[in-house]
């Protein structure tokens, strides 16, 4: 597939730009920086800026799918998505966030968390964004949330998928790897399972 990465240098987009180069995908690495990027025969870095909807829309046109992972900031992922819609591109993955998955029946997880404000304002951010993709009817989109902990570790190949419940460990533990992650996302742009939906990760 040819594949548009925005945010590829990151902790988890570069994890997701390996995984998707393994595999033989075409990748179009887009970020602020891409002299970061590990240039190949089949990853391409092109420079663009997210908050620039109509610049990044050019680069995003005619590839088969979309993934971003760039930190939520206030308003950055209406651009974001207006420019996936401008661009033509249906299929959209959104590396989301945990915040808004559910710890019991009407309770999110942000809300049983003391966070200073900077913080509350990207879980709440990410939040939104999954609102703003459930009103959408235009893109073939998937939030993909990962677990409470995510960070560095092993590549196992050994988790468990959710939908809007928070997946815990037998000690009640929700965590996962950078690694990992990059796998169950690209299994779900290769085979589409939650398209128009959200889902979630974690061992």
């Amino acid at each position: 597939m040819k594949v548009a990465l925005v945010g590829a240098t990151g902790n988890i987009g570069s994890k997701i730009l390996a995984e998707l180069s393994s595999r033989g995908h075409v990748v179009a690495a887009i970020a602020r920086n891409p002299e970061k990027v590990p240039a190949s025969s089949t990853v391409h870095p092109k420079k663009s800026d997210a908050a620039d909807a109509a610049t990044l829309a050019a680069f995003l046109r005619g590839h088969d799918a979309v993934v971003s992972s760039v930190p939520f900031a206030p308003g950055l992922s209406a651009s974001l998505i207006d420019a996936v819609k401008r661009s033509g591109v249906k299929r959209y993955i959104m590396v989301g966030g945990a915040g808004s998955l559910e710890v019991a029946p009407g309770k999110l997880l942000k809300d049983t968390l003391t966070l200073p404000e900077p913080v509350r304002q990207i879980i709440e951010e990410g939040t939104a964004s999954l609102e703003r993709l459930r009103k959408e009817s235009e893109l073939e989109w998937t939030f993909f949330s990962p677990a409470a902990e995510i960070g560095p570790g092993e590549r196992t190949g050994k988790f468990r998928l959710g939908g809007d419940q928070l997946v815990v460990d037998a000690n009640g533990k929700s965590r996962i790897s950078y690694d990992d992650y990059a796998i169950a996302l690209v299994d779900e742009l290769e085979q589409p399972r939650h398209v128009r939906k959200r889902f979630t990760i974690g061992y």
